[in-house]
């Protein structure tokens, strides 16, 4: 049977693109935790094909015997799949999530680009997909669902799940865009809300959605103890209301499979998020918040799609 290595790092986001890959591939997967150095911060036409930037448990980690495929995701992780394909005599195929930079972009045998980067190229490598790779499955909703419906059973139909993000690097989330939102879900005519919250929240949008959400509603704040419910709120929404700044959110929200909307007001969102949103409004996944609803003929899953394709490269000879 066919081998996996997933090269996870400190950047959570990029694991779990990884990890929902490699479920849907449904091969054995060895997850191989790398940690790195200051030599990261070099050029990758520098690093190469080598080890350079890792730390010495990480370094020793990265051992024969090597896998059939190696799943990275980043700059920082492609010298270490560019290494370990070298060591392995090219049998090891690369399949890499978001563009590696110019260094050894041929070498990988996948490099799967978000339609959001508006890639212009037309290597044989490339694959393109709408939104990120995630984990939430049919399946995984089915059996959340079951979980958590007891949990919110004394919320009333229709439940509006609310999942909201936080500031970014470069824009912020007001208490102004709070009110905002609250209003925007109120306009859905909820008979209760499910609502939670993310590490970026600020503590001055909670406060302004605890006092304009509509009641009864559920909120779960980033920290508070209890199993974080993310997953219950998405599988037991009628209607799902999410930020746009966190492409993943909206990913997995796309997978579950009922109406989705995004609020992304202007200030929130950069030119890379406004395509991705328009993405996914053009493809009937998601409306912006206030214009009619869109139920979706398909959930959002390049998990599978890229699962898929890397079936194809391992039915070819190296």
């Amino acid at each position: 049977m066919k081998s996996v290595w997933i090269l996870a790092d400190d950047r959570m986001g990029n694991v779990n693109q990884l990890l929902g890959v490699a479920e849907a591939l449904g091969l054995p997967c060895v997850r191989k935790d790398i940690r790195y150095t200051s030599l990261v911060r070099l050029p990758n036409c520098l690093r190469g094909r080598t080890l350079a930037g890792l730390d010495a448990p990480s370094r020793k980690s990265i051992a024969a015997p090597f896998p059939d495929v190696v799943l990275s995701a980043g700059r920082r992780s492609y010298p270490v799949a560019r290494h370990i394909k070298a060591q392995s005599g090219g049998k090891t195929r690369i399949v890499h999530l978001m563009n590696p930079g110019r260094c050894g972009f041929r070498e990988a045998d996948l490099i799967v680009l978000p339609a959001h980067d508006a890639y212009r190229g037309a290597a044989r490598n490339v694959m393109v997909v709408t939104g990120t790779p995630h984990r939430m499955t049919a399946e995984k909703i089915k059996a959340s669902r079951k979980k958590w419906m007891p949990v919110f059973a004394d919320y009333p139909h229709p439940r509006v799940s609310l999942i909201v993000g936080g500031a970014t690097k470069d824009r912020p989330f007001t208490p102004a865009m709070a009110r905002d939102l609250a209003l925007g879900v109120q306009a859905l005519n909820p008979a209760s809300v499910l609502a939670t919250t993310s590490r970026r929240t600020p503590p001055a949008v909670v406060a302004c959605l605890k006092e304009h959400l509509p009641q009864p509603f559920f909120l779960h704040r980033f920290g508070d103890t209890g199993e974080n419910p993310y997953f219950g709120l998405l599988s037991c929404a009628d209607i799902i209301v999410v930020t746009g700044d966190s492409m993943s959110m909206c990913s997995e929200c796309c997978a579950a499979g009922v109406p989705v909307f995004v609020f992304a007001p202007p200030a929130m969102t950069g030119t890379k998020h406004r395509r991705f949103h328009a993405d996914l409004y053009a493809r009937g996944l998601a409306a912006p918040l206030g214009a009619p609803a869109v139920r979706p003929k398909a959930a959002l899953n390049p998990a599978a799609d890229i699962a898929a394709r890397i079936a194809t490269l391992l039915r070819r000879k190296p």
